[in-house]
């Protein structure tokens, strides 16, 4: 058997480490395309979801998206400052698209006004509006996070979407079922003095509970039932002046 110095294992598995590298970098700027096109059309068909829309054939989701969509963008006042539309401004220049979610909404959480946040108009095969904004928080174990459908008339859920990080599988995870998903639709944020009172997750439905705006929560996932509600109240009060406003058009 040869015997080879250690310089020349040292070079070798130098070299070696170093075409290896090349090579995973080289796959992964090709790959880089591909996956960001999978997260915008994962991230479109949640939003379309949420607002009806099932069963989209995945090479057209991206049209009927531009298609149906109006892209919104509303500063801390809820004023719409950007206002998107299949390829054209119809003013401002920021796309509620390409807003970092997170980060809009870790500024207003903490204080900070200069934040913006999206509202996407879908528009529904029946021609009625839907008005959708991201919701995010934190569950048992990690990140939540989903999509709200507003109806037009401000109040009303269309339907939504709710996904997670690390929720455990049958219990806290439950949050992704269509069931559940299903359970807030027709509920309303607003009461009938039109104060924002979001919706509440409860065990058990009791005389007292005004079911307009509660829904049940996750047998055996509490804590995930929690960040769902605190959830959703943290980041659709932030949106409370445009329902409003939209209420009136």
């Amino acid at each position: 058997m040869k015997n080879y110095s250690n310089k020349y294992i040292f070079i070798y598995t130098t070299i070696l480490v170093a075409v290896v590298a090349i090579l995973l970098t080289a796959v992964s700027v090709g790959l880089k395309p591909l996956q960001e096109k999978n997260r915008t059309v994962e991230k479109i068909k949640n939003i379309l979801s949420s607002a009806g829309y099932t069963n989209i054939d995945k090479n057209q989701i991206i049209s009927i998206f531009n298609n149906v969509t109006t892209e919104l963008c509303i500063d801390s006042k809820c004023q719409v400052v950007s206002s998107y539309h299949d390829g054209n401004f119809a003013f401002g220049s920021q796309r509620a698209f390409n807003l970092d979610e997170n980060k809009e909404f870790y500024k207003a959480f903490n204080g900070d006004k200069s934040f913006i946040l999206p509202v996407y108009q879908v528009k529904n095969e029946s021609g009625n509006n839907s008005y959708v904004v991201p919701v995010t928080g934190k569950g048992l174990w990690g990140k939540i996070w989903g999509y709200i459908a507003i109806a037009a008339d401000g109040k009303t859920i269309n339907g939504t979407v709710f996904l997670h990080k690390s929720e455990t599988p049958g219990l806290g995870g439950e949050i992704s079922s269509e069931k559940f998903s299903s359970s807030f639709k027709g509920k309303t944020i607003f009461n009938d003095s039109n104060k924002f009172v979001s919706i509440k997750l409860v065990k058990t439905q009791s005389s007292s509970d005004n079911t307009e705006h509660t829904v049940d929560a996750i047998s055996g996932g509490t804590i995930t039932s929690e960040g769902v509600q605190n959830m959703m109240y943290d980041c659709l009060i932030l949106y409370t002046e445009f329902f409003n406003n939209i209420k009136e058009q």
